[in-house]
């Protein structure tokens, strides 16, 4: 295409009383024209998904000038930026791992861009830094994505990606020595890396190099399984395993900790169904056999005992169960259920082998308690966590006599626990000192129901002593996609909002695993729709019982939580105070074009065919804007280095929503440079970004700032 100039101008916006004028890029329109099924689609801004060009970095350049000019002016800003950089400031650990004789944890002191990777040999000895990220990149933004140790604890791969990109380069440390090895492997994505049991390589997956300057945007296929031996150049490593008749097939692979078998699950796109391959490591040049061949479930292999292998599977469960495979017959009617599905809705949602014994993860109505059995389901034990919050953890390996697991809740920092397998009791291992006072907020879970009547789950978090009489500002946040399920956490932005006196709401929308398959199911495909459904009959009972009002009610999510408010917002504008879309997922007629796009279309079917078109047009965020219709204030935000939602979907949708806007609130959208769709942000971006969006709340929602504050 091509270049046209100028692609934007200055405009000025209508202004009111209560908001200052604003200038916004008006964005130049090009004659392209998409035809499905009959139906002629324009797509103005399709200039905007090459992100190379000087034309999309003068836009991106031109929107960030308006945002920021806008963002500055806020006085509040200031105030918001200080109490959140000093909540931000507290240490932060990671469960630790051993192997060997080391104990291996990751530790912030606060406001470190990245945290270092720690090794020790004693638990109660902090140790010596093995890897800080930091020290390789002044602006913060090289960050570790993925790491492994060796059975023996000598090496640790770990794998490096730049700017947020899902593009990972894989190293080898010595653990002794804290020096690299020369190993450099490229063009890993969606991978971690499993050791063979003597340490002498591991096994990972990646992409053939991409051709030049598809790096960003060039659809990802074709994954092959690769060993890595120590010492050799990447050339050299072994191919275990390709479908050259499945570009759509993903791999992962990991070792059994007896180092006897290779498990290989394959998945193809984000459809929770796999197939489970084996390969016998005792036996040199052993072929990758079959074990669950069918693409009918998920099937999750936990450990094994010689050819009996425990597998979590949600087939015949839709709540999932657990089950022991001899994988000399792993016909289903030759399982034995060890731990069956759970009564009423209760999930089990993940399970892990340590020791003796299966620590298994129950989800609640939506919250977490852990469980432990042996290994014949006999129950062991039930650690429960204080008040409504989060449960995660117990994560070992067969020969493990401990294990650690962590406590968290909107009003309750991350404590990690120590679990002493052998006296079955518990014993706080790190608390994190911050300066919150749990005691002063409320944090508790309703159920509200949605237009079809379904019950959802909802938690609620705020100051206490709230009134009920719909003054309060409230920010309700959701995802609802992708069998992810919300559970309360602590975040020192959360409490900066709650200070502010703002509610707190989260919402559990179907297309979640909160309730299991069936959960999941009620929220995708065609079923879309009930995601939606759900998030706006959220909105409507905060407003009906008096927790808030439409002025001060903001909505906001990321990646297809994005999708949801910008769905939401093009559906009901008047319902809403004040939007803010993050990465989204915003063109849903091109999203299967660029990188990993492909893989959603189990969730989201895909306008290649014409039901899919059929269904993905009606909710469309870029495609169900009207013009003449007031939106609602609107900070849509993204990465130029998103390489997994690229920022096309956000451009695109900006432009189109400043182009349509016929009130006078503000449609703004801030551009991160060097980020991508979250992962690895560094810690100063992080703080920035969220400062601003609070600061867009403030003015928008009209809220005064409590004395002291």
């Amino acid at each position: 295409m091509r270049p046209i100039a100028p692609l934007l101008v200055l405009a000025i916006a209508a202004g009111s009383a209560a908001q200052a004028q604003v200038k916004v890029p008006v964005t130049r329109k090009l004659d392209v024209v998409d035809h499905y099924f009959g139906t002629n689609v324009p797509d103005p801004y399709r200039w905007l998904e090459d992100d190379h060009s000087l034309d999309t970095k003068a836009w991106v350049k031109a929107q960030n000038e308006v945002t920021d000019a806008y963002l500055s002016a806020i006085p509040e800003r200031e105030r918001i930026r200080t109490r959140m950089t000093k909540l931000w400031d507290y240490e932060k650990y990671s469960a630790p791992s051993k192997r060997g004789k080391y104990y291996f944890y990751s530790y912030n002191t606060g406001l470190q861009n990245q945290s270092v990777v720690f090794v020790t040999e004693k638990l109660e000895e902090k140790g010596r830094a093995l890897l800080d990220p930091n020290s390789l990149n002044a602006k913060g933004t090289t960050a570790v994505n993925g790491i492994s140790f060796s059975d023996d604890g000598a090496y640790m791969a770990y794998g490096l990606s730049e700017a947020g990109s899902d593009w990972v380069v894989w190293r080898v440390r010595e653990v002794a020595t804290g020096k690299d090895l020369p190993d450099l492997l490229k063009w890993v994505k969606f991978s971690g890396a499993s050791w063979m049991k003597d340490g002498s390589g591991f096994f990972y997956c990646r992409y053939d190099a991409p051709k030049e300057g598809e790096a960003m945007r060039g659809v990802n296929k074709f994954q092959k399984l690769f060993f890595h031996r120590i010492g050799d150049p990447q050339d050299r490593d072994t191919l275990v395993y390709e479908r050259k008749d499945q570009p759509d097939w993903g791999f992962g692979a990991g070792v059994t900790d007896d180092g006897k078998w290779l498990v290989i699950s394959q998945s193809q796109g984000t459809e929770r169904k796999n197939r489970v391959f084996l390969k016998d490591l005792g036996q040199p040049g052993s072929p990758v056999t079959p074990f669950f061949d069918k693409f009918d479930a998920s099937y999750g292999v936990l450990g094994n005992d010689g050819d009996l292998f425990y597998v979590i599977t949600d087939f015949g469960a839709p709540r999932n169960r657990i089950v022991a495979v001899d994988r000399r017959d792993p016909r289903p009617e030759a399982w034995k259920e060890i731990i069956p599905q759970g009564p009423g809705r209760d999930v089990l949602a993940g399970a892990n082998l340590f020791g003796g014994t299966v620590a298994a993860t129950w989800k609640v109505d939506a919250l977490n308690t852990l469980r432990i059995y042996d290994l014949k389901g006999k129950f062991l034990k039930e650690i429960k966590g204080d008040g409504v919050g989060s449960l995660s953890g117990l994560g070992g390996r067969r020969g493990d006599t401990e294990a650690f697991y962590s406590f968290t809740s909107y009003n309750q920092p991350p404590t990690l626990y120590r679990y002493d397998l052998k006296k079955g009791k518990s014993s706080v291992f790190r608390q994190p000192k911050v300066d919150i006072k749990p005691a002063d907020f409320e944090v508790k879970e309703v159920f509200y129901p949605s237009k079809d009547g379904t019950m959802v789950p909802m938690f609620l978090a705020y100051r206490k002593g709230l009134r009920l009489d719909g003054t309060h500002p409230t920010l309700l946040y959701g995802y609802g996609g992708f069998n992810s399920p919300l559970s309360p956490g602590y975040s020192p932005v959360n409490q900066v909002w709650m200070e502010m006196g703002g509610v707190y709401a989260a919402a559990c929308l179907r297309g979640g695993s909160e309730y299991g398959k069936e959960w999941w199911e009620a929220g995708k495909r065609e079923k879309k729709q009930n995601v939606f459904d759900d998030f706006i009959a959220a909105a409507e009972w905060l407003i009906a019982n008096k927790y808030t009002s439409t002025p001060k009610l903001a909505i906001q999510g990321g990646s297809n939580g994005g999708l949801l408010v910008g769905a939401c917002m093009t559906q009901r504008p008047e319902l809403f105070g004040a939007c803010l879309p993050a990465v989204g997922v915003m063109d849903m007629l091109r999203y299967h074009k660029f990188t990993i796009g492909w893989a959603w279309k189990s969730d989201y079917m895909s306008s290649e065919t014409k039901e899919g078109f059929e269904n993905l047009i009606k909710y469309s965020p870029l495609h169900t804007i009207k013009p003449g219709v007031k939106y609602p204030p609107t900070l849509v935000t993204t990465g130029d280095h998103d390489d997994r939602v690229v920022p096309a979907h956000s451009h695109k949708f900006t432009a189109t929503l400043q182009a349509a806007q016929a009130g006078p609130a503000p449609i703004l959208t801030r551009i991160e440079t060097d980020a991508g769709h979250g992962a690895g942000k560094p810690t100063a971006k992080t703080i920035a970004e969220r400062v601003d969006l609070w600061a867009f709340l403030v003015k928008n929602l009209g809220m005064k700032l409590p004395e002291g504050f």
